[in-house]
């Protein structure tokens, strides 16, 4: 999967630090119901979230820039 921009609805936690909560594709938005794991790089913060679909996604902020990334999607479980 190539990245692609994407919009995010960020919450400064307690202490400070902007996490998302809300991002969009298209017309599509996705909830984030839980963050999974979070990592910096030089120029970057990583986010693995759970949406409100059931999916995991790998959101990627260049802090340089303030643009969002999709870097990777898994699908949920199907029912």
């Amino acid at each position: 999967m190539s990245n692609f921009e994407i919009k995010v609805e960020c919450y400064a936690g307690y202490r400070g630090e902007q996490e998302p909560r809300r991002f969009w594709f298209g017309e599509r938005a996705v909830a984030v119901s839980e963050i999974l794991d979070r990592w910096l790089a030089p120029e970057h913060r990583y986010f693995k979230v759970r949406g409100d679909d059931g999916a995991t996604y790998i959101l990627r902020h260049d802090t340089g820039h303030d643009r969002w990334e999709l870097t990777l999607f898994e699908r949920g479980p199907q029912h």
